[in-house]
């Protein structure tokens, strides 16, 4: 059952207040306090939504007990009532935090709707907080996985930039996990408590990127039936990460140089300037250096983009965070499908190590969730890869990178001959059962690998 929302109705005046007390009561559940310093102890003891107190009261009045609980976590919305009101005060009252402003006598059907959309609000901002701190055990510095010497250079870059406004270019090839970087600097800066916009350039065309980022009035073009606000707009006091800025239309770069060089733009079909103070990070994975040298990309806006560049190695550069991502991913799907973690086999952490990784971290994040969702033991090993991953190592050349098939042989070869070919201890040496180790002899023709030499 719903809980009944709380409302605390503060008033030096008591017919005032119990009046407001019956009128709300079948709706809500209804506390009273004759003063500001009351109604502070109660917010010390009950969960309030809603806070409606007069202005003028002896001692604390309604902008001093506003300001207090502006303070408070949780906060509850709040609400002013005054005989005296001036717009001046309503102005100053907003300004200051409140969620409305209302004159005495109160209208009720008035009162009604602000109450609920006060309510509303104050629910979608707890939500918005608790989706923040999602984003914080998902996105925060200390989540992101990696001890190479190459993450430790990004991860210190990240938290010295982070509490600054300077626009970060973040590179790297597909996959490697940019916008988890940009999520990161967004949730280490002091707008974390803003928005933070993501949009995907690559994946709209010029037109409708336009359109998506700066906006449009309604009738700027056949579909257009009403305003709609752009994605600058929505990032006002925030952050906006624009992925694939490569992508973006050249017509479409002189505006985006635009609102970085003056903090203003105006929408598709208007003419009104917007002016907005958002924070711009990008990401790419081109080379926008040479894009710049062959003409497609605009060289100011290159500049204005590179102020701090953040390069973010392929997983084939950090070989040793393998190990590291693949036990917090299976750790991670094992909780979502509520199974307990399963291990890693020693062997199939060297054959995912000697992998080329072509699409990154979001490739290995792939490879281990199918691998958690459709494993039946207690254990990753090899034969839990996915087919396609197997048939790519097979393909590969002799000449280029080492293989799956090559790693997993030349680890079985070592095992065999460190037990002198015996069979029961290389099994346990590798981590796997000795059934599996010998399918794997027969595979890969190693059977008197060790027996020989010992022999000899």
């Amino acid at each position: 059952m719903k809980r009944m929302p709380t409302v605390l109705v503060v008033d030096d005046e008591r017919p005032t207040r119990e009046g407001l007390a019956r009128a709300l009561g079948l709706t809500y559940r209804v506390l009273q306090a004759d003063s500001a310093q009351a109604a502070l102890r109660i917010l010390d003891e009950e969960n309030v939504d809603v806070v409606l107190t007069d202005l003028r009261m002896p001692g604390m009045d309604g902008m001093a007990l506003l300001r207090r609980l502006l303070a408070r976590h949780p906060r509850p919305a709040v609400i002013l009532l005054t005989a005296y009101g001036t717009i001046e005060t309503a102005v100053e009252a907003v300004k200051a935090g409140a969620y409305d402003f209302l004159a005495k006598p109160v209208n009720l059907d008035r009162l009604e709707i602000v109450l609920r959309r006060a309510i509303e609000t104050r629910d979608m901002q707890n939500e918005n907080r608790r989706l923040r701190e999602q984003l914080d055990v998902r996105y925060g510095i200390e989540h992101i996985v990696g001890q190479s010497p190459a993450m430790a250079a990004v991860l210190d870059t990240v938290r010295q930039v982070a509490p600054t406004r300077t626009t970060v270019l973040i590179e790297g090839e597909s996959g490697t996990g940019k916008e988890m970087i940009a999520q990161a600097i967004h949730r280490l800066s002091p707008r974390s408590e803003g928005p933070f916009v993501a949009v995907h350039c690559a994946a709209l065309a010029p037109t409708l990127l336009e359109s998506e980022l700066f906006g449009h009035e309604r009738g700027a073009f056949t579909g257009a039936v009403e305003r709609r606000i752009g994605r600058f707009e929505m990032a006002d006091g925030g952050t906006l990460f624009l992925d694939e800025v490569g992508d973006i239309a050249p017509a479409v770069q002189v505006k985006v140089l635009r609102v970085l060089e003056e903090r203003r733009f105006e929408r598709v079909g208007g003419n009104a300037p917007i002016e907005v103070d958002v924070r711009l990070l990008a990401a790419t994975n081109r080379d926008l250096r040479a894009m710049v040298a062959a003409g497609a990309f605009r060289e100011d806006l290159f500049f204005r983009l590179n102020v701090v560049a953040i390069r973010l190695p392929p997983l084939r550069e950090r070989p040793e965070d393998i190990p590291l991502l693949a036990a917090r991913f299976a750790e991670e799907f094992a909780a979502r499908e509520g199974r307990p973690p399963p291990a890693l086999s020693p062997v199939l952490l060297d054959v995912l190590a000697a992998h080329r990784w072509p699409g990154n971290v979001r490739e290995l994040r792939n490879v281990i969730e199918r691998m958690v969702v459709l494993s039946r033991g207690p254990e990753l090993a090899p034969d839990d890869l996915p087919p396609e991953l197997r048939r790519t190592s097979t393909a590969a050349p002799a000449s280029g990178p080492t293989t799956l098939r090559e790693a997993e042989r030349r680890l079985l070869i070592e095992a065999l001959e460190a037990t002198g070919g015996n069979r029961v201890l290389a099994a346990e040496r590798l981590g796997i059962g000795r059934r599996t180790l010998f399918r794997k002899i027969k595979e890969y023709g190693v059977k008197d690998v060790g027996r020989r030499r010992s022999a000899s």
